[in-house]
């Protein structure tokens, strides 16, 4: 007894592109590989960029082995109806952490992490030549 392939609406799947929730669109198929972005070896930035739109041309730029094409049988859950696919798609960037365009902060903190142990270790050795010079120490 056969199992009939799912169709989805390009729309639903568009709605999956989260770090928790990422579906993909490769040659019509749709494939959930929420549980394969720690696992990608590109890292889960390039899938999670690939969300919303067709995959297909991002996927088969890359190269992948016949390895990878083998893995993706284990992450299809079905096809894209192409008919609710639009002709021109408006791509929503993916998120990122905010910029922190002014690095003064970090760049103080760092500087102390240099100068703190050059500090500590100027007064050491100090302390270590006045206390034999005050207790006639050789």
């Amino acid at each position: 007894m056969a199992t009939e392939t799912k169709v989805f609406q390009f729309s639903e799947v568009q709605t999956h592109g989260s770090p928790t929730d990422c579906w993909l669109i490769i040659h019509g198929k749709v494939y959930d590989v929420t549980k394969f972005l720690e696992h990608h070896p590109g890292g889960d930035d390039v899938l999670l960029s690939a969300t919303g739109k067709d995959a297909t041309n991002d996927f088969e730029d890359v190269g992948h082995s016949v390895d990878a094409h083998n893995l993706m049988k284990d992450f299809e859950i079905g096809e894209v109806d192409i008919a609710s696919t639009p002709e021109e798609i408006t791509y929503k960037p993916a998120t990122s952490p905010e910029y922190n365009h002014d690095k003064s902060s970090a760049f103080i903190i760092k500087i102390l992490q240099f100068l703190g142990p050059i500090v500590i270790l100027a007064l050491a050795l100090t302390l270590r030549y006045l206390y034999k010079k005050n207790n006639n120490v050789e």
